[in-house]
């Protein structure tokens, strides 16, 4: 899922005053499931009982905003001597009768339950099924579990579902948890013919009633969660394509557009969708739900969302367009356990969009993406983003779980990292792997089964990269001392010593670093396994060194507090820069360090955290070169005292700002 209201803002830091720029008789197979244990998590629904089976019955009164619905559910027992069981169906709906296929049953419904009780005790490994009768208006939780709604104006009607995280409940009973996945589902909708109605899986049949009515029936056959079952009605314009694989099969594409949004841009946005198909096929391994259909049916919400087969869509820009294509590899064919690791869906998604960037338009478009994921997720601004852990804390708020920058960019941005970490053939490998994990694929997956996945084809240990940025917080904030001395024959030896700023979790980081030490002869990368706050490392390098280059191919999240050396941390010869300041934090001075090609005027100045002027700290002429401020705040009393400033270096064209924290 995407909204795309939230995915379009790009944040920057501006200060005032400041540049701080079931088994069915139909003949309609199943894939089996994953069974999962009840001890392998904690979520809402029942875990005496694994779901196998759904098949939606509802009539659907527009005008009434009324719903009459006929739920089958197929189970099978998990626990030795069950009598009680639940599903999950809110207030709002009156439930009518249950049948059950098992002994006689008595039911109340409760606290947004249908709690069941059994005369008899149910066997384990027997296959039960309950048809729910019930009727009501839907509630609309969430994101807009189920809308009845309008489009073109106002004049057209149109009705939807997006049940992502707790909203399935609001129109059907359910099982209503991710980690239990049916082996298949059935969906038969009954309303005014003006309605074309869009759901998962494959149309088998449309009814024509007397009474000006038309039934839609729609059957998956694949495994499915209960919030990916859907549906999206209207008066539709169907725009239908191919997908050709293998050895000339094909698969319908089909797009379901409101008609007063069909137009000439609109097909450029949806055709992209079979490129798309190909690439990420390539890159996570066939399409997942080849034996039915993929496509788009429009909606009336601001972003997208991954139903199974068939995308609900409120925009057609083609990062939105490719974050739910991704989704049915990472979200809907392997499916996260619970709402804590909702970043195996999303962040996964996030990145596939860097993904098709980088294979349609190249490395640097890529590298531009991902640095700008980076961006807004570290920005102060951006919600708890890369600040919190990436492993959901709270999934009672549905805010909470589906945090932009975090479970999004910071989960893209994590795979971004792994990526660097493991090298890019294990990393398409891992990729791949994980789809089809016959455990996972098809299933639900933790971080845990991920991680196994990444060792088991990268076969490196990977548990700290995992602890520190899936289950910590924030990101490391370096600081970087080197320096050379001649070892004769134009032969140098490199030292440089790299430190942190102490963290809460971890203390610190421990990543693999690229150093890059740039020379007259010739440029020499090293990789570096950073595992201490406080770090020395040395090289022998051909060649008088010129500049240092700090992962150079940006592959971690971070700040570079400060570097110190005899040349910039990525300099560019042209550039005026500031270089950083070290220490920081400080107690109780710090060295301003910056680089300048123009002799001119230079201002330094220091600011508060709201923007006001402290204090200009030095103003006057300055050579090219590598230039030092030794700051000291005991020399300035009217620091009121520990805290974040901002201090920026001014050239008469440009201003340059950065920042240091002060402990006292």
């Amino acid at each position: 899922m995407k909204n795309i209201l939230i995915s379009i803002l790009m944040v920057s830091f501006l200060l005032p005053s400041l540049i701080l720029s079931q088994d069915q008789s139909d003949g309609f197979c199943k894939i089996p499931g994953r069974v999962i244990s009840q001890n392998q998590v904690n979520y809402p629904g029942d875990q005496n009982i694994d779901v196998t089976y759904y098949k939606l019955d509802l009539n659907i009164n527009y005008v009434q905003s009324f719903l009459n619905g006929a739920v089958t559910i197929d189970f099978m027992v998990l626990s030795e001597g069950t009598t009680d069981f639940f599903f999950d169906l809110q207030n709002t709906f009156t439930v009518d009768s249950i049948i059950f296929s098992g002994p006689e049953i008595q039911f109340q419904h409760s606290v947004n339950k249908i709690n069941l009780q059994s005369s008899a005790q149910l066997t384990t490994g027997t296959k039960y099924s309950c048809v729910i009768y019930y009727h009501g208006t839907p509630g609309s939780s969430g994101f807009g579990s189920f809308e009845f709604s309008t489009h073109n104006s106002g004049t057209k009607p149109a009705i939807w579902t997006l049940s992502e995280p707790y909203g399935a409940s609001d129109w059907w009973p359910c099982k209503d948890t991710p980690a239990d996945k049916a082996d298949s589902s059935e969906v038969r909708v009954r309303a005014d013919s003006v309605f074309y109605t869009v759901s998962n899986g494959k149309l088998t049949e449309i009814i024509t009633h007397d009474d000006g009515t038309k039934t839609f029936i729609w059957k998956n056959k694949y495994p499915i969660a209960q919030y990916l079952i859907s549906l999206a009605m209207t008066n539709y314009y169907i725009y239908e394509t191919e997908y050709i694989y293998g050895n000339g099969q094909t698969m319908p594409v089909i797009h379901y557009m409101y008609p007063e949004k069909w137009n000439a841009a609109r097909k450029v946005n949806v055709d992209r969708t079979l490129n798309m198909i190909t690439i990420f096929s390539e890159l996570f391994g066939p399409y997942p739900f080849l034996e039915e259909k993929y496509g788009h049916a429009e909606f009336g919400w601001g972003g997208g969302m991954e139903h199974q087969t068939v995308s609900s869509m409120g925009t057609f820009s083609e990062s939105v367009v490719a974050h739910e294509l991704a989704h049915q590899w990472y979200g809907d064919k392997v499916t996260c356990i619970d709402w804590h690791n909702i970043w195996l869906n999303e962040g996964f998604a996030s990145y596939a969009e860097a993904l098709y960037f980088e294979a349609l338009y190249g490395r640097d478009s890529y590298i531009n993406y991902v640095s700008n994921q980076i961006g807004t997720s570290t920005n102060p601004f951006s919600a708890k983003g890369a600040v919190g852990s990436l492993y959901c804390q709270d999934i009672s708020s549905v805010n909470s779980i589906f945090d932009y920058a975090r479970s999004y960019l910071k989960g893209s941005i994590v795979l971004h990292m792994l990526r660097g970490v493991v090298g890019d053939e294990d990393f398409f490998t891992i990729l791949k792997a994980y789809a089809a994990d016959p455990e996972l694929g098809y299933g639900v997956a933790s971080t845990e089964d991920f991680q196994r996945v990444c060792e088991e084809i990268s076969g490196l240990e990977l548990d700290y990269f995992f602890q520190e940025w899936v289950y910590g917080v924030k990101y490391p904030k370096y600081n970087i001392d080197w320096g050379y001395s001649t070892n004769g024959s134009n032969i140098y030896d490199v030292r440089v010593t790299l430190s942190q700023t102490a963290n809460s979790n971890p203390l610190y980081f421990t990543m693999p670093v690229d150093l890059k030490i740039i020379t007259a002869i010739g440029d020499t990368t090293f990789r570096i396994f950073n595992d201490q706050q406080i770090q020395d490392f040395n090289f022998v390098v051909n060649g008088k060194p010129s500049a240092l280059l700090f992962d150079p191919d940006k592959w971690i999240m971070k700040d570079v507090n400060s570097t110190t050396g005899l040349t910039d941390f990525e300099l560019m010869p042209d550039e005026f820069r500031i270089i950083g300041n070290y220490p920081n934090p400080f107690n109780p001075t710090t060295t301003i360090s910056y680089y300048t090609t123009e002799t001119g005027n230079i201002r330094i100045c220091l600011y508060d955290i709201s923007g006001a002027l402290i204090s200009v700290l030095e103003e006057g002429y300055k050579p090219s070169g590598l230039h030092k401020y030794e700051f000291n705040s005991v020399a300035l009393p009217i620091i009121p005292g520990s805290g974040v400033y901002f201090y920026s270096i001014g050239n008469g064209k440009k201003i340059l700002t950065g920042k240091m924290t002060l402990l006292k």
